[in-house]
C-alpha cells in the first residue's frame, strides 16, 4: 500500500508540475490530443510540425544525440525523447506510451515498425482507439514497396513530373508536390479524419499514405480537364503550364520577375488596359496557336520596365498580379507582414501556423527534452 501511495503522490506531482506548464502551452483546435511520432525526414516531421502548431501535443521518439535537432523549424512545438528502438526495454516503454496515445505518426519503409515489434497488430491490441498513421512513398504494399525513393520519383510515376517545366524536360518543382503536398497533407488529413471517426466508433484503424497516391490525387483536376479536352499532354502547352501568354512569369528591365495570371476575360482586360496592350493580335486571348507569338511580344513589354514599376502599375488591381520573391524577400513585402505570415523564433526566419483559427489560435510552443517513463506516467495519470 505504501509504495502505491508513493507511486500516486509521484504521479500527481507530474501532472500538477505538467497542468501548470499546459495551462501556458495548450493552445490550438488539437489541444488535448496526445500525437507519438516516430523521427524521420521530409513529410512526416512537417505533418507532426502542422498537428503540434494546431495544439496536439507531440511527443517524437528520436535516436540517442538527436537533440541537436529540436529547434529546426519542422521540429518545432515537440516534446522529445531520446532512446535506442533495439532495445527490447525501450521497445516496452514506447507501447505503455501508446497505451495512451490518441494516433502514432512513423514513416519507416513498409515491415520496419513490425520487425521492431510496434506494428499495428501489436500496438492496437493495446490501445483499441489509437490512429495508426504510416507514411511512406509507395505505400505499405505493391511492387515498388520496398524500394528507396524521393520526392522526385513518387511524382515521376503520377504524371505529375512530365507536366511541369519547359517544353525541352521536365523540372522537379521543389518537393512540394510529393514530400509535402501529397505526403504531409495527406497524412493530417487522414489522421484528423480517423480521430474524428474513433472519437464515434471507439476504434482505431491504419491510415496509409503514401507520396505516390497524394500526388496523384493532387493531379485529379488535369486528369478531369483532359478527359474533356482542356488539357494537352506536353509541357508549355496549356493555359496553367506557361503556355498561355497570360498565365506565366516574365523578366522586368531590372532582372527581377513578375507573374500574371489573366484567366478570365475581364482580369485579361484589365491587364490590356495596364500593361498597354492595344496590339489587335491580343485579342486572341484563347487562340493557342497565337500564344507563343503573344508571349513574345509580352515579353518585350514587361522588360520594359523594372519589377518595382510593374508593382505601383499592377499590384493590388485585378490583373491577378505578383512580383516573384525570393525567400529573404518574402518576409518583408507588405502584404505578408501585415499578416505575420514570417516570424523569427531562435534567430530563425521561418513560416507562421496555418491555417488560421477564430477561437483555438494555433502556437508555436518551445522544444522539451522528456523521459518516456515519466511521460507515460503522465498520460496514465491524466487518464
Amino acid at each position: 500500500m505504501k509504495n502505491q501511495n508513493e507511486e500516486s503522490n509521484r504521479n500527481n506531482a507530474v501532472l500538477d508540475k505538467s497542468t501548470s506548464q499546459a495551462s501556458v502551452r495548450a493552445s490550438g483546435p488539437l489541444a488535448g490530443y496526445r500525437i507519438v511520432e516516430f523521427a524521420g525526414i521530409g513529410p512526416g516531421p512537417f505533418a507532426c510540425m502542422m498537428l503540434a502548431d494546431m495544439g496536439a501535443e507531440v511527443v517524437t521518439l528520436d535516436r540517442v544525440g538527436a537533440m541537436k535537432n529540436m529547434k529546426s523549424i519542422a521540429g518545432r512545438g515537440r516534446k522529445m525523447v531520446e532512446l535506442d528502438l533495439k532495445d527490447a526495454s525501450a521497445v516496452g516503454q514506447v507501447l505503455d506510451l501508446l497505451a495512451s496515445a490518441d494516433a502514432l505518426i512513423e514513416g519507416f519503409r513498409p515491415g520496419v515498425m513490425e520487425r521492431l515489434g510496434l506494428g499495428p497488430d501489436v500496438v492496437l491490441a493495446r490501445n483499441p482507439k489509437l490512429v495508426y498513421g504510416r507514411m511512406t512513398g509507395w505505400g505499405q504494399e505493391g511492387p515498388l514497396a520496398q524500394a528507396a525513393g524521393h520526392d522526385i520519383n513518387y511524382i515521376s510515376l503520377t504524371g505529375a513530373l512530365a507536366a511541369i517545366g519547359p517544353p525541352d524536360r521536365p523540372v522537379p518543382p521543389l518537393n512540394l508536390v510529393g514530400d509535402f503536398g501529397g505526403g504531409a497533407l495527406y497524412i493530417v488529413v487522414g489522421v484528423l479524419a480517423a480521430l474524428l471517426e474513433a472519437s464515434k466508433s471507439g476504434k482505431g484503424q491504419v491510415v496509409d499514405a503514401a507520396m505516390c497516391d497524394g500526388a496523384a490525387a493532387l493531379m485529379s483536376m488535369f486528369f478531369d480537364m483532359t478527359a474533356i479536352g482542356r488539357w494537352s499532354e506536353g509541357r508549355e502547352k496549356n493555359f496553367l503550364d506557361g503556355g498561355a501568354h497570360f498565365y506565366g512569369v516574365y523578366e522586368c528591365a531590372c532582372g527581377h520577375f513578375i507573374s500574371i495570371g489573366s484567366i478570365e476575360p475581364q482580369f485579361y482586360a484589365l491587364l490590356r488596359e495596364h500593361a498597354g496592350l492595344s496590339d489587335p493580335a491580343f485579342d486572341a486571348q484563347m487562340d493557342r496557336e497565337a500564344w507563343p507569338m503573344l508571349r513574345e511580344k509580352l515579353t518585350q513589354i514587361f522588360k520594359s520596365k523594372t519589377r518595382e514599376e510593374w508593382c505601383k502599375i499592377m499590384e493590388g488591381t485585378d490583373i491577378c498580379f505578383a512580383p516573384v520573391l525570393t525567400m529573404a524577400e518574402a518576409p518583408n513585402h507588405p502584404h505578408m507582414a501585415a499578416r505575420n505570415i514570417f516570424i523569427e523564433r531562435h534567430g530563425v526566419t521561418q513560416p507562421a501556423p496555418a491555417p488560421r483559427f477564430s477561437r483555438t489560435p494555433s502556437a508555436i510552443r518551445e522544444p522539451e527534452k522528456v523521459e518516456i517513463g515519466e511521460l507515460a506516467n503522465l498520460w496514465r495519470a491524466r487518464d
